[in-house]
């Protein structure tokens, strides 16, 4: 990955300019990789396309989407197709769809295409748009550091790239500094909405013996499978997943489009938009931590919560002294990573056994 990729902390206005007039109304058009009712990440940004409905009424028209389209041929068909019906801005919501976005809006310049998790803006009318879901994990990871009773943490990964693995690196290091004895073992399930590989990978974590699982896939199936074991916890991923209250889910890491997506198409209407790339996180509202239920003790819901505090204050989950996974240094003392070292992140920090998949 550049370098260059998300140079700031949250949003940074790049090369496009902004629109030279604004609209009368804008037809908005959604592309996701799993069902809007998988409870999870579609679900999220489907309630953010309903959010925008909501805001603008009838200046807008963001009743077109497509679900379930898998990251490859066929994501760049329905791409092609919704330029050709009129779409003014596409959201193409998964990491899988990046070089079929960039590929489509080459063919349409006069879109504007808004891609999820990616870095690559190959012409003028792609923006990017991120969370950073690893300052939520920290407070998860604070958590199970603190619940687990056999000290051996699992995480359901969906594929090994960077922003998976910020995720399991920040768990790791939150877990460990409340509880120096915390193993993390990682299961790869290579897909981001399959909930029967996502039950088999918490299945067999459990069988490992772990007691908490956190997760960066798309269903509630890793809950649901937590649910069967006594004395086993998860977290919410993406969205609440409220129905697993108040055990096994203990709290939960939230997704928020709603805010992005009004923003944008506001721009659209008012003559404003700029192609840009954004990483926001839990200052922004971006990324929200859900109810901490009466499941976790009072004194580790106030450490949780201390930690989401003090990131919105500016605390780094990333500060060093922190070494790479074969001891080589990372970050000294009181240091933090740049934001391009983070998008580029493909090792495991100290302390976490196996390896990441090639």
């Amino acid at each position: 990955m550049k370098k260059l990729l998300l140079a700031t902390a949250a949003t940074l206005a790049i090369a496009g300019g902004a629109s030279a007039q604004g609209m009368d109304k804008v037809k908005a058009c959604f592309v996701y990789v799993g069902p809007i009712g998988d409870g999870g990440w579609t679900f999220q940004h489907d309630q953010g396309r309903l959010a925008v409905i909501e805001e603008f009424g009838d200046r807008v028209d963001a009743s077109t989407y497509q679900e379930s389209v898998p990251e490859g041929a066929d994501a760049e068909r329905v791409l092609t197709q919704m330029a050709l019906s009129g779409c003014n801005i596409i959201f193409t919501t998964s990491f899988g769809y990046m070089d079929q976005t960039n590929n489509v809006a080459a063919k349409f310049p006069n879109v504007k295409f808004e891609h999820a998790t990616g870095y690559k803006r190959d012409h003028a009318n792609v923006s990017t748009y991120d969370a950073r879901f690893y300052e939520g994990r920290a407070v998860m990871g604070t958590i199970a550091g603190h619940m687990t009773e056999s000290n051996k943490i699992g995480y359901i990964g969906s594929f090994p790239i960077p922003e998976v693995i910020q995720g399991i690196n920040s768990s790791f290091i939150a877990a460990r500094k409340v509880n120096p004895d915390v193993t993390m073992s990682v299961v790869w399930a290579y897909t981001w909405f399959d909930p029967a590989k996502e039950a088999d990978a918490a299945k067999a974590l459990i069988e490992q013996g772990v007691d908490v699982i956190l997760q960066h896939t798309d269903s509630t199936a890793p809950l649901a499978e937590a649910a069967k074991t006594e004395g086993v916890i998860g977290f919410g991923q993406a969205s609440d997943m409220t129905e697993f209250k108040p055990s096994p889910r203990v709290s939960s890491i939230i997704d928020n489009w709603a805010p992005y997506y009004i923003e944008r198409i506001g721009a659209l209407l008012d003559g404003t938009y700029e192609q840009k790339a954004t990483w926001a996180g839990i200052a922004e509202g971006e990324v929200e931590i859900g109810e901490i239920t009466d499941a976790v003790p009072a004194e580790v819901k106030a450490a949780a919560e201390a930690v989401r505090d003090a990131i919105v204050g500016g605390q780094h989950p990333f500060t060093g002294p922190l070494n790479k996974q074969d001891g080589s240094a990372w970050l000294a003392e009181g240091e933090t990573p740049e934001d391009g070292d983070l998008a580029g992140m493909n090792f495991y920090v100290e302390g976490i056994t196996g390896s990441i998949p090639q």
